[in-house]
């Protein structure tokens, strides 16, 4: 490797680690640009990169295993601006420089990061869970949350179905104090796990070349085809509906952002995934992984992810 892809390397890794870490200040409602209140971003930006390292290089080594050779992760920085919500990255990519030979090695590559990617989110969301902070913790915030009846800032996250599961299984109702989910984004590792499950899903939508898409084509060979068409037709509508309450509809169903995610899927990402030389059908333990890894997308999907 190169000086010049080492410092493009480290040094989109270091930006996205000063971004991050500025965006967990600001969820904490603490002043981001007073360099003083920088450590407490850290817990949030440590945890996210963690997520998102860990969904990139499984995709490397799983590569590197097959002899494909593969950049490091290109992390993505994006800067916290007033009023928008942010996360701080927009995640992290990395690109196969020589042919994929086969579906074998195809599915191999596709399935890795995301298995990785939720194996972390899954830890560090039951950490989170596991380790809540008394309900200090939010009045030291929101001093006033337990005497106002509006409380927040009007920005709710949505739940996915294993958010709720270890929400339930993982606390005390009787002695836990389990933050709303407009609350919960104060909470660096609730936060972080959300995000890992929202951007471990939105991956796994089985179209073009998402991590779902490899997975469908390798599956599903030409029928992937008619797979991607819904996919992406059920995204549309889910989008759609997020505009509803624009023509005085009232619902909290569907997010307008899913819209976007349906153009770059359409225009970017592609429809279709582009076949490979060898395309011998998959083993049964892979057919068993992959249906195992939509299980992934299924429990980790939020049609609402935020509504205001």
């Amino acid at each position: 490797m190169t000086l010049q892809k080492i410092l493009i390397h480290s040094g989109l890794f270091i930006a996205t680690f000063f971004t991050t870490t500025v965006a967990g200040v600001s969820w904490l409602n603490i002043d981001p640009f007073d360099l003083s209140n920088f450590v407490y971003g850290l817990p949030y930006s440590i945890g996210i990169l963690f997520i998102l390292s860990c969904h990139e290089f499984g995709h490397y080594f799983a590569a590197r295993y097959h002899g494909v050779n593969a950049t490091l992760p290109y992390y993505i920085p994006t800067p916290s601006l007033p009023g928008f919500l942010n996360f701080g990255t927009f995640g992290a990519v990395i690109k196969t420089l020589s042919p994929v030979p086969s579906k074998k090695v195809m599915f191999d590559i596709g399935v890795a990061g995301p298995i990785a990617g939720f194996i972390a989110t899954v830890g560090l969301l039951m950490y989170g869970f596991t380790h809540l902070p008394g309900k200090e913790f939010i009045l030291q915030i929101h001093p006033e949350y337990f005497t106002q009846e509006s409380q927040g800032i009007g920005l709710r996250f949505g739940s996915s179905l294993l958010y709720d599961f270890f929400s339930i299984i993982l606390t005390d109702g009787a002695n836990d104090f389990v933050p709303p989910m407009t609350e919960m984004y104060h909470y660096p590792f609730l936060i972080t796990g959300w995000f890992g499950l929202f951007v471990t899903a939105m991956n796994l939508i089985p179209v073009g070349q998402l991590d779902g898409g490899h997975l469908s084509y390798t599956m599903f060979g030409d029928r992937h085809r008619i797979v991607s068409r819904i996919s992406f037709g059920i995204i549309f509508i889910i989008g759609a509906m997020g505009f509803l309450p624009l023509l005085g509809i009232e619902t909290t169903f569907g997010w307008s952002g899913w819209i976007f995610w349906t153009l770059i899927l359409l225009f970017v990402v592609k429809l279709y995934h582009p076949p490979v030389e060898d395309e011998t059908e998959l083993d049964p333990t892979r057919r068993l992984i992959g249906w195992l890894t939509f299980g992934i997308l299924a429990v980790s999907f939020s049609p609402s992810p935020f509504n205001l």
